[in-house]
């Protein structure tokens, strides 16, 4: 089934990239001159009509800090969802702050952004403790997970409420001869997740040029998309860059 409406989470982590690049020794929160704001950007995104805000608090603190999630959860008035590793120290800041949803991730500190999914088998003991955590402060859990049976099959049996399937894969090869075999696997795993009871989701490397063939996912909950956002919004603005991708999410094609 072909979801007729689908909800749009903006990642605004590369907004603090940008800031970083500069401002990475100054108090990051205090004055006008330490810019750009990743809690205005997400401002911005809201009022354009983003359904939800994504942002990652990695482990090395390279985009997001501390500070803009614990403001962020303040000003924002639409779903937070906080990326995450499975580790302690994260799990108990999602408890203080109380997301509406926290997606666990893989990290490592090489790559330059997430790159593939979570392995919830290798690591299902880790993940169902913070499931747990989660579940006992009133937080959903979503699972980022490539469109593999066997990783579906474990995050049904670990009793997360969402996952958001690895479209990373797709993305990469979208102009090439494996876009249909890859976008054939994200089907399958979506009908596959649906089947098992989780609520579906997607997310990585989505953009304005692959975004109609990733609608062709069924049983779509919400697509999590950034960098393709944040750099849109470089030529026509926040507003209008995230009005583009949502009517383009939902078969307004021009």
């Amino acid at each position: 089934m072909i979801s007729q409406n689908v909800l749009l989470g903006v990642n605004i982590d590369h907004s603090a990239t940008l800031r970083q690049a500069r401002y990475r020794e100054n108090p990051l929160d205090r004055g006008r001159m330490v810019e750009p704001d990743p809690v205005d950007f997400a401002l911005a995104a809201q009022r354009a009509g983003a359904d939800g805000i994504t942002l990652h608090l990695r482990e090395d603190r390279r985009h997001i800090q501390d500070s803009d999630v614990y403001r962020m959860i303040e000003m924002i008035q639409v779903p937070m969802n906080l990326e995450m590793a499975a580790t302690e120290e994260m799990a108990k800041i999602a408890c203080e702050v109380k997301p509406a949803v926290v997606l666990l991730v893989p990290e490592s500190r090489e790559e330059v952004t997430t790159e593939g999914g979570l392995d919830v088998i290798k690591h299902q003991s880790r993940v169902k403790d913070v499931i747990a955590a989660m579940k006992a402060n009133g937080i959903a859990t979503s699972l980022f997970i490539d469109p593999e049976a066997a990783q579906i099959d474990m995050a049904a049996e670990l009793e997360a409420e969402f996952v958001e399937l690895h479209t990373g894969a797709f993305a990469n090869v979208f102009y090439g001869a494996g876009m249909d075999e890859e976008l054939t696997k994200l089907k399958h795993g979506a009908v596959r997740a649906h089947d098992a009871g989780l609520k579906v989701n997607a997310g990585h490397g989505i953009n304005y040029s692959n975004i109609k063939h990733a609608r062709e996912i069924p049983w779509l909950h919400e697509m999590n998309i950034g960098h393709s956002i944040v750099s849109r919004s470089l030529f026509v603005g926040v507003n209008e860059a995230v009005r583009e991708m949502k009517a383009l999410m939902n078969g307004i094609y021009r």
